[in-house]
């Protein structure tokens, strides 16, 4: 017997310390088809490099902090201007923050264009709703800490429509203020909410939703990736094959951080001042879309009623699929795409000509100046864009659209109208939240 034949089979080796805390978040093998950039566009790990970076960043802010109106401002003037490196950190933080948000939404969005929403992975659909719903938490709640006039009146008007909520409006005005107005209880609530219990919850629920993500196998993929005789296509060691990429776009990300930190300073402007309202004040660029609503809606519609049915709405997407299975492609079919690119360019149009024609309207004479303001601000308003929501969702029936492609297009609709809202508040509102050019 040569020695080759009496040699027996090669140990198996090992994995390495790092190994064993890759393995807890993917699987030792992975389909070759899920690696290619297009399927997920690393949002996901995005997200978790930048909550990294918020929370390296915030770690070092709290050293030189003080959460007082009276030092608050002084000592965020003090880190700016003289500790070495201290603007980089908190500009880091800044735009970290920013990125964080517009990541969520951004990876929320490709899930459910992906059909990652519907069953057996709605589960952790309502996992990532809440994750969205933390991440504005915390990003809102640091929002007030340096205690400028941009941040004091911005928080102002977020927390202010609370006013408007029926019955319990006074009482969660005064809960999430700390009293009748912003002050010294406000800043202490929203700074133990934004460096503890905001971010212990959010890292909590994202370890829970990696894990429900490798419970139910990973990315989802169309049944025709890779390999015919396998729905999956054929398998690839994770590290490196999946675990290279992961890192490169955490570089990424992270370049992308430090070099908007090293050029574009976040915002500071002069210490709080109670008496003297900046022209305009505007809430942070994630809540301009309500903020614009309460330009043309009555407040109580425009606060509350648009914000509530937009969360029922994410809630029951799953629910609207009607028990249809995930595809795994973008949109479920070439058809779906162009359902959806029809209805944003729609919502684009009917938006942006709403607001421009209700301009002049607002300021002089209200549009049917006999009806309760309402009626006229809420309930009619609301009647026109269900009605052109349904319009959107059975004209893409008619044109052959499965039941998840009509709820695609009519969500698009939906989300297109609330982004263009959102530029229009943010770049197109200026003195006395006048329309214009930026």
């Amino acid at each position: 017997m040569s020695k080759e034949q009496g040699a027996g089979p090669a140990p198996e080796r090992k994995p390495s310390g790092f190994s064993h805390l890759v393995l807890h978040l993917h699987p030792r093998l992975v389909p070759a088809a899920a690696l290619p950039l297009q399927r997920t566009f690393g949002l996901g790990g995005a997200a978790a490099v930048l909550f990294l970076v918020l929370a390296a960043t915030g770690a070092l802010l709290l050293v030189v902090y003080e959460p007082s109106p009276e030092r608050a401002y002084g000592t965020v003037a003090r880190l700016v201007d003289e500790i070495p490196f201290g603007a980089f950190v908190r500009n880091a933080h800044h735009w970290a923050a920013n990125g964080l948000v517009l990541v969520t939404i951004l990876h929320l969005l490709r899930v459910f264009y992906r059909g990652g929403h519907l069953p057996p992975r709605k589960g952790n659909w309502f996992v990532g709703v809440a994750l969205l719903l933390l991440v504005v938490g915390c990003a809102f709640t640091g929002y007030l800490l340096p205690w400028d006039q941009l941040a004091y009146w911005a928080v102002t008007i977020s927390t202010g429509m609370l006013e408007y909520v029926p019955v319990a409006g006074a009482t969660l005005l005064r809960a999430a203020r700390g009293g009748s107005d912003i002050g010294p209880a406000t800043l202490a609530r929203f700074f133990v909410l934004h460096a503890a219990i905001l971010p212990i919850a959010l890292l909590l629920l994202l370890a829970f939703h990696f894990w429900l993500v490798r419970k139910v196998g990973g990315v989802i993929l169309p049944e025709d990736a890779g390999d015919p005789a396998s729905p999956r296509g054929p398998l690839v060691l994770t590290s490196p094959g999946l675990t290279q990429r992961e890192g490169a776009a955490g570089l990424v990300v992270l370049a992308a951080v430090m070099l908007l930190a090293a050029v574009w300073n976040a915002p500071l402007l002069a210490q709080a001042n109670p008496g003297m309202s900046p022209n305009p004040a505007k809430a942070p660029w994630y809540f301009m879309g309500v903020q614009e609503l309460l330009v043309h809606l009555h407040p109580a519609f425009g606060a509350v009623a648009v914000p509530l049915l937009a969360l029922v709405l994410l809630v029951l997407l799953p629910a609207l699929g009607g028990g249809e299975r995930p595809s795994g492609r973008w949109f479920g079919s070439p058809r779906g795409a162009r359902m959806a690119l029809a209805a944003a360019a729609l919502a684009a149009v009917v938006t942006v000509a709403a607001v421009v024609a209700n301009e002049p309207l607002r300021r002089s004479r209200p549009w049917f100046p006999g009806l309760p303001a309402a009626v006229r601000g809420g309930i009619i308003p609301l009647a026109v864009a269900a009605i052109l929501v349904a319009l959107v969702a059975w004209v893409s029936r008619r044109r052959g659209g499965s039941r998840i492609e009509v709820v695609q297009a009519a969500f698009t609709f939906v989300a297109a109208s609330f982004a263009v809202l959102t530029v229009i508040g943010v770049f197109f509102r200026g003195q006395g939240m006048a329309l214009g050019m930026p």
